[in-house]
Parts: C-alpha cells; sequence; structure tokens
C-alpha cells in the first residue's frame, strides 16, 4: 500500500443555490422592518440637505436643537394650472394642428374662429420662421387685492388670449409668500408670462408671439384687464394706471420680405419702432389711429417723454411762476403728437412750423416774386400753409394722391393746415380759394400736363417723400423733365433730402446715400439747371441735421439766395401777410437763418470730395503750407513810381527771388472789402439825387470799387471783392508771356463752376482772392497779373 493510497477521503455536501438566495433576501428583508420599527425619529437627525422646491411643498420650519427658527421662502400650492388634456372650467380640452382649416376653442368656444388660407403665402409661412413679436408691459399703482389673487390674474390671462384671438395650450400660476404671484401660459403662437408686486401695486408681463399677426392691438387689452387701479392714501379716489411698454421685431427675418411686408411700419429699423414702439421707458403713449389707406400706412401716436417739461405755451396756460417744482417734471407738459407714413416720421405738432418754413421760404423768397406754386404730396397741409403767408401767391395746386390721409389729418391734425390767424386766408387752408386740390398721382399729373398748364408754376415744393429708396420716384428721369418743363423760366423747387452728411459717411454713391447722390448727379447734368443749393437744420424735428435742396432754373435766384440778413428781414417784412393776433406769421425763418443757410456744412463738402474721380476743386480745399509767402513790405517788394503823360503809374516789382507757387500779399488781400451789388446800386443810386448836389465822395469811392474791384466766382451771388492793400498797384496785362502771377486756384477744366460744388459755396473768398506766383520770379522783375 502506498503512502497516496492511506491517506483519508474529505466529503461535501451539496447545497441548493435557490434556497441560499431565499435565506439572505429574507434576512435582509427582516433587518430593514427592525431598523425603520426601531430606529431614531427622523427629526432628530440634522440634515444639510435643502429640501426640493416642488410647487407642491407647503412652506416648511425647520427645528433643531439649540437654533434659531429658519423659515424659506416658498411657492405655495396652488389650484390654478392646466395642462392640455384636463377639464378646468376656463379652459377644455382641445387638439390643434395646422391643416387647413384650424379650429381654435377657447374655453366656451366664444372664442373660436376658422383660419383660412386666403392671405399671402408669407402670411401662413410666418409661423414658421425664426423670428417673431415680443411685447413687454409694466403697470403701475394697480389694486393690491387683484396682484395677489392666482384665480383673478388666471382669469385676466385667458381672457387676454382669448380677445387676442391666440391659443392657449396650458398656463400655471405659482402665489409667493408673503406675496406676488407668477404665471407663465404656453401659447400655440408662443408664450405669456408675468409677476406681481401686491404691496408695490405693480406687474410686469412679457407676451410673445409667432405669427404676422401685430400684438400692438394687446396693449389696450392688457392695460385693461390687468390695470385694475387702486385708491389713493386715505382715499376711495382711484389711481391713474402707469403704464409702459415696449414692442419689438425678435429673431431673423429676410429684408427683402419684411419691405414687401403689411407689418413692415413694426420693422425695428423704422422712425415708428425707434421713436414710439421700442422705448419701454420712454414715457406714456397713446395710439391715435393706425389705418392702412389704398396708398400707404398711416400712424398717429401721441407721446410724453419722461423728460419732458412744460413749453412757454404751457407755462402761461397753467400760470406756472419761478420756483414752481412743476417747471422740472412732466406734470403739465404738453402731448405730442406725430404722424408717421409706412412706418417712416412726417412731422410732430411742435415742430411742424419748423420743417416747413424750411422747406417752403428759402424758395419761396429765392423767386423774386412767387405767383403760382405747386405742391407735390404735402397732405398734412402745412406747406400750403406756409406758402398762403405770401401776398404775391395767386393760385396753389396741391397734388396728393391719398385722400383718406388728408381727410385723417383735417380731423386729427388740423393745427397742420390752420390758417385761421393769416389776414385774408380762409380758417381751414385746404379751404382757401387760392387752394385746387387735386387727388392724382404726382408723378403722372406732372407728365400728362406739363405742356398744357395755362400758368407755369414759378415754385414747386416736392413735399413726398425722400429720394433715398432705389426705386424712388426722384430717379425718373421723364418726371425730372417733366418737373422743369412746369416751370417759368425763372422757377425754383424744394426738397428734402434726409440726413445731412457728416465727415464719415462713406462715398455718397455707396452705402445708404446712392439713389439720393443719383439724383443730385441728374439734376446736376440738366441743362436747364442754373444753380442747386443745399441747407442743413437741425430745429426740424429729427434727432439729428436734416437737408434740404434748392434747384433754380435761373441764376438770378443766387442773387437772392445771397442776400444779406437786412435784405432777407426787409423782404419778409413786405411779402409776408399780417397776422390777425399779431404774432410773427415766421416762428423761425429770417435774414439769419437765411444767412446760415448760405453755406453748406462741411460733411456735405467732405463726402461730395470722395466722389470719383474726385472734384477738381477738392484739391483747393485746404492751403498747402510749403510755399513760401510772400507779404506787402519793403524787404520783398518795391514800388515804382513812372511818369507817363503827366500821369503816375505805380508798378510793383520783386526785390528778391520768388519761386513758382509762393503765395503773393495773402494779408493784403484776406483785408479786401466784400461788396454786394445791392449795395454798389444803393451808392451809384445816391449820386444821382440832384437836389442834394453830386455826392463827389460816393462817385470816387464807386470809381476806385470798378477798377479794383472783382465779382465772385460763385455765379449769380453777385458778390463782390474790392482790393485795399499792396496789391492794388499790381499792373495788369492782356499779354500771357508777361503775366507771372495768377489766382490760387485756376480756372475749372469745364471752363465754367459747377452748378453744384460745396467746395466753391465753402471757399468763395480765398478761391477768389489769393494770389500765387504762376513762375519762378527773379530779383529786379516786375509782379504782373492778367486783365480781368
Amino acid at each position: 500500500m502506498t503512502a497516496a493510497a492511506a491517506a483519508p477521503v474529505k466529503k461535501t455536501t451539496p447545497i441548493d443555490i435557490r434556497i441560499f438566495m431565499v435565506v439572505i433576501t429574507t434576512a435582509m428583508a427582516i433587518s430593514f422592518f427592525a431598523g425603520v420599527a426601531l430606529g431614531p425619529s427622523p427629526e432628530l437627525i440634522p440634515s444639510t440637505v435643502t429640501p426640493p422646491s416642488s410647487p407642491l411643498v407647503e412652506p416648511v420650519s425647520q427645528k433643531f436643537p439649540q437654533e434659531t427658527k429658519i423659515h424659506t421662502k416658498r411657492r405655495a400650492k396652488t389650484k390654478h394650472a392646466a395642462e392640455i388634456g384636463q377639464t378646468l372650467p376656463d379652459l377644455n380640452e382641445h387638439h390643434v394642428n395646422y391643416q387647413q382649416p384650424v379650429l381654435q376653442d377657447f374655453g366656451d368656444g366664444s372664442g373660436a374662429q376658422i383660419i383660412q388660407s386666403t392671405g399671402s403665402i408669407m402670411d401662413t409661412e410666418d409661423e414658421h420662421l425664426p423670428a417673431g413679436q415680443h411685447l413687454l408691459v409694466d403697470l403701475g399703482n394697480v389694486e393690491a387685492a387683484f396682484l395677489n389673487s392666482e384665480k383673478r390674474l388666471a382669469d385676466a390671462m385667458v381672457n387676454t388670449i382669448k380677445e387676442a384671438g391666440l391659443t392657449l395650450l396650458s398656463y400655471h400660476c405659482h402665489s409667493l409668500l408673503p406675496a406676488g404671484v407668477s404665471c407663465v401660459g404656453v401659447l400655440l403662437e408662443s408664450h405669456i408670462s408675468f409677476h406681481t408686486w401686491p404691496d408695490e401695486g405693480v406687474i410686469t408681463l412679457d407676451l410673445f408671439t409667432c405669427g404676422s399677426n401685430p400684438l400692438l392691438p394687446v396693449v389696450p387689452t392688457l392695460e385693461r384687464l390687468f390695470g385694475i387701479p387702486r385708491n389713493k392714501p386715505n382715499s376711495s379716489e382711484k389711481e391713474e394706471i402707469i403704464s409702459l411698454w415696449s414692442h419689438e421685431l425678435r429673431g431673423f427675418r429676410s429684408d427683402k420680405n419684411l419691405a414687401a411686408h403689411k407689418n413692415k411700419h413694426l420693422d425695428n429699423k423704422s422712425d415708428l419702432a425707434q421713436d414710439i414702439l421700442s422705448p419701454l421707458l420712454f414715457g406714456t403713449k397713446k395710439q391715435i389711429i393706425s389705418v392702412e389707406s389704398p396708398y400707404q400706412r398711416i400712424d398717429i401716436w401721441d407721446y410724453l417723454p419722461n423728460v419732458a417739461t412744460p413749453s412757454y405755451e404751457d407755462g402761461i396756460k397753467h400760470n406756472l411762476t419761478e420756483g414752481d417744482p412743476r417747471w422740472l417734471t412732466k406734470e403739465v407738459a404738453s402731448w405730442e403728437r406725430s404722424l408717421y407714413i409706412d412706418g417712416i416720421f412726417q412731422s410732430s405738432n411742435s415742430d411742424a412750423y419748423a420743417f416747413h418754413e424750411a422747406l417752403v421760404q428759402p424758395v419761396m423768397f429765392a423767386h423774386s416774386n412767387p405767383k403760382h406754386v405747386a405742391v407735390m404730396g404735402g397732405g398734412e397741409g402745412a406747406s400750403i400753409r406756409e406758402i398762403l403767408k405770401h401776398h404775391s401767391v395767386e393760385s396753389v395746386t396741391m397734388i396728393e394722391m391719398d385722400e383718406m390721409l388728408v381727410e385723417i389729418v383735417k380731423e386729427h391734425l388740423a393745427h397742420m393746415s390752420d390758417c385761421s390767424d393769416f389776414e385774408g386766408v380762409s380758417d381751414s387752408c385746404f379751404e382757401d380759394e387760392k387752394v385746387t386740390l387735386i387727388h392724382a398721382d404726382a408723378v403722372e399729373w406732372f407728365k400728362k400736363n406739363q405742356h398744357s398748364l395755362k400758368n407755369k408754376f414759378d415754385v414747386i415744393i416736392l413735399d413726398a417723400m425722400e429720394p433715398k429708396e432705389k426705386e424712388s420716384i426722384y430717379l425718373d428721369s421723364e418726371f425730372i423733365d417733366a418737373l422743369y418743363n412746369s416751370m417759368s423760366d425763372d422757377g425754383v423747387f424744394s426738397i428734402h433730402v434726409g440726413e445731412s452728411f457728416g465727415v464719415h459717411d462713406p462715398r455718397p454713391d455707396m452705402g445708404v446715400t446712392a439713389p439720393r447722390e443719383k439724383f443730385m448727379q441728374i439734376l446736376e447734368a440738366k441743362s436747364e439747371t442754373a444753380a442747386m443749393m443745399v441747407y442743413d437744420d437741425a430745429h426740424v424735428g429729427y434727432d439729428d441735421p436734416h437737408s434740404f435742396l434748392a434747384v433754380c432754373k435761373s441764376k438770378d435766384c443766387k442773387n437772392r439766395w445771397y442776400a444779406q440778413p437786412f435784405i432777407v428781414d426787409a423782404e419778409v417784412a413786405e411779402r409776408i401777410k399780417p397776422t390777425k393776433s399779431g404774432e410773427d406769421a415766421l416762428q423761425l425763418f429770417d435774414g439769419a437763418t437765411q444767412y446760415a443757410y448760405q453755406i453748406t456744412s462741411r460733411g456735405w463738402e467732405t463726402v461730395y470730395c470722395r466722389r470719383e474721380p474726385m472734384p477738381f476743386e477738392c484739391a483747393y480745399r485746404e492751403l498747402d503750407v510749403n510755399p513760401e509767402i510772400f507779404e506787402m513790405n519793403d524787404e520783398n517788394y518795391e514800388i515804382k513810381i513812372d511818369d507817363v503823360n503827366g500821369v503816375q503809374k505805380k508798378s510793383v516789382f520783386a526785390k528778391i527771388d520768388i519761386p513758382k507757387g509762393s503765395y503773393i500779399m495773402p494779408s493784403d488781400l484776406a483785408a479786401s472789402l466784400e461788396l454786394h451789388d445791392d449795395v454798389i446800386e444803393g451808392l451809384d443810386a445816391n449820386t444821382k439825387m440832384n437836389e442834394y448836389g453830386e455826392a463827389t465822395v460816393i462817385k470816387n469811392f464807386l470809381q476806385y470799387v470798378e477798377k479794383y474791384g472783382s465779382a465772385s466766382s460763385n455765379e449769380g451771388s453777385k458778390h463782390n471783392y474790392v482790393e485795399i492793400g499792396g496789391s492794388v498797384f499790381i499792373r495788369s496785362s492782356e499779354d500771357a508771356d508777361e503775366v507771372n502771377i495768377g489766382k490760387w486756384v485756376p480756372e475749372h477744366p469745364s471752363g465754367k463752376i459747377p452748378v453744384w460744388s460745396p467746395v466753391y459755396q465753402r471757399r468763395a473768398l480765398s478761391l477768389d482772392l489769393l494770389l500765387v506766383a504762376t513762375k519762378d520770379i527773379k530779383a529786379g522783375e516786375e509782379i504782373v497779373r492778367a486783365s480781368k
């Protein structure tokens, strides 16, 4: 027997795994239940875990040994929640799809409406675009009980959605402790939400929708349903609800589609949106009318900015005295009323006189005797108001296509066409016997009647629109021809051309001003255009200065345009009708105002000189500081006197070498007298007053002016410059080889001054007077200039 065979054999007992698992599971269950039954109370176990903020959890008060009582603000339980499928009394179950037609049900069915796809493709596609409308509304002085009632607030929300024609899918409201309610409603179109502060009497609402239906009509609904006024302190009298709201277009749209859309006036780029609709803290605003005429959308709004203060008239009306605190608030300030056409600002009651005086009066006075005047557009009637102030006017023809606009303005902006204060004019400018109102397309009217007019127009006021659209009527060459053909030989027209240029604006034929530049170039190219003047005004109702353009068929208008202020004031006194009240008929326009219009702004000049190719005269806007300056003194010049047939002749000779391009006697030339033709004519008339004898001194002075004076290169302005310094001794010659000095600015390559050039208009003095050496001048040579 071996050792292996002698070893003992181990015995094993088989175990059923199923029995094992049953035993283990039973033991675990017994242990768990024993621990729960016999363990410590839960409140004795400290916990740092924040309790859940479930909307259904009651306010919690936790107590710990030796710790202060902790109160946590929570949402309270709410019964005002609705989901699709729940059967609350104010919201029935409903299912909505996008197939047409769609039945939308608001609770009891009274708001049901069938939506048919009869609108434009854009109307039905708007719901699917990544864009929408956003309405923000803040209400103050609201009743506290209303603001703390879930039910009343929920009812107001449901009714708002119903009246707005929207579809409510669900809503949820929560009360806050100690006070306040928050609600959110899910709409088929997007959402509505709000939060309240009962003690402060404030509710802020937020309504967002997709689709094309405007939200502006919902503002009065929100103000009515949520603006429940509270009582004044210790009084039963109700406080006035404060309403601040903002409307925005949100998301992303195609600019092309938006431009053609029926709600394009709501575009965030429009004047209406930027001025009225968008600013939340702007102040109080109220829509007076918003209507679509056959030709355009017409909007009139009243508003009172938060920063408004009383005007001079407000102070008189309310008897405000020095130190009255109301001078510093908007309490008694007058509301502003503004007109918008297709979202574009047209005029307001406080600036109506300023704008239309700037548009009309400069060209009326640029004509010597305007009898027959036409207005293109001008539905407000303010342009004809300005025209009827003139004694000389015999007829006013107004061509306004939109008859609805005229009637709306008569009702809501009657002050624009109020002529009741002018002697010899009807109370309503529209009703005056001199006025003929034609409802027609003005462009087609001028084309049709240009050759058949009984009386050509002395002045035409283009009061329709700015030339800023690519499809502008002002780019129609046939219309421009008809316009010129409709004017008398010395006719003038004016137009508002939009915001003034700034020095940082791009080349005029690029960017947003390209249509305006094209329009001006069309006018410049016309042979009938004798002069064009651009003038700016910063007080015509816009945030930035705006520009106007006057165009003349005769150079004589420049004489009147550049008249001295006292001449213009005399014309105003002679030509403008008196008022019944004794007040000035013109509120802003006078001689000083016209004097300011005579100088085109630096921005216009800068952008004009960005034309390509750059205009010739633009190279001479700034003096070249590199050439030498040779003033009139004994070191530089010698004056020689020769006796020629008993007459002394004086000549100027160089004592030193003068390089080509050097400035000749600039200080003496800059001291030249500036005389207008009117002054010279007046002096000449005085020499012919025989009863006082011959005015020898004046006659001699006029002879001096004739000899040493020269007319301005700004043809038609009738300005003259008379040299009074050493330059008067410089001999003139017709021999070009003998001449060695000349004007700093050579003659324009075209042989004439452009009809429109802000450079020549702004810098006439330096361009006309400064002399430079046209060749190298050696010491001992005579200084000679060309004869006039």
